[in-house]
């Protein structure tokens, strides 16, 4: 039901930022005398915000460096859990892996091995 000056009588009371006909958070008041919630119109008079300070900021990601796929211990030796599996290029028995998602979600994960004896480094999509 909307009164002659288009204002609708507040079906609950909510914080002064928020429509208290529909629970939407208003606008931020312009050069306009009301401001119109964007979801049912309810309008609400400019000079109830007087007063009320709004702040914001944005937060970006802190960098952090990569670290290494493999780690290696004070011998210079790849650290890692260790598979059957036979170096193509020494043809060493064992070689460390790792796992990691590098395609979508939807598709099989991504094996990295590492030979211990010449490094090589071999890559296998599942």
């Amino acid at each position: 039901m909307a009164s002659k000056s288009g204002q609708e009588a507040a079906i609950f009371s909510s914080d002064p930022l928020f429509c208290p006909n529909c629970g939407s958070i208003f606008p931020l008041p312009g050069l306009s005398d009301v401001v119109t919630c964007k979801v049912c119109k309810f309008q609400k008079d400019t000079k109830e915000f007087e007063g009320i300070e709004i702040y914001s900021k944005k937060v970006f990601n802190t960098y952090k460096p990569k670290s290494d796929i493999q780690q290696v211990d004070d011998e210079n030796e790849l650290v890692g859990p260790m598979v059957d599996q036979k170096c193509s290029k020494c043809g060493h028995e064992g070689m460390t892996f790792l796992t990691r998602q590098t395609r979508s979600a939807d598709e099989g994960q991504t094996v990295f091995y590492n030979c211990p004896r010449c490094g090589f480094q071999e890559t296998e999509y599942s």
